[in-house]
């Protein structure tokens, strides 16, 4: 089965190795036939520290970290995060 890839906007970085995002999505409703937003927040891994508040990251489903965080930072405004760029940023 493959991995969700949701994108969203980083709200919080004060963990360490964890920020919280914010995902919107379109909704139309069943009577009135006008979208409405929803929203939910979803903790997620960001290894290298790197993701600021008002980032927009790309998040892909992972096994469980720990009991609140079972997602991943994969890409941060556009740039795709690997390991070496990871390093290379915060240096």
């Amino acid at each position: 089965m493959p991995k969700r890839v949701l994108t969203g906007r980083v709200v919080s970085d004060k963990m360490d190795k964890t920020v919280t995002v914010l995902v919107e999505r379109r909704i139309m409703h069943p009577l009135y036939k006008k979208f409405i937003r929803r929203s939910k927040k979803y903790a997620a891994h960001d290894e290298a520290n790197i993701c600021a508040t008002g980032d927009l990251v790309r998040i892909e489903e992972c096994p469980p970290i720990s009991k609140r965080k079972a997602w991943l930072v994969t890409a941060r405004n556009g740039e795709s995060l690997t390991p070496a760029s990871a390093e290379a940023q915060v240096a």
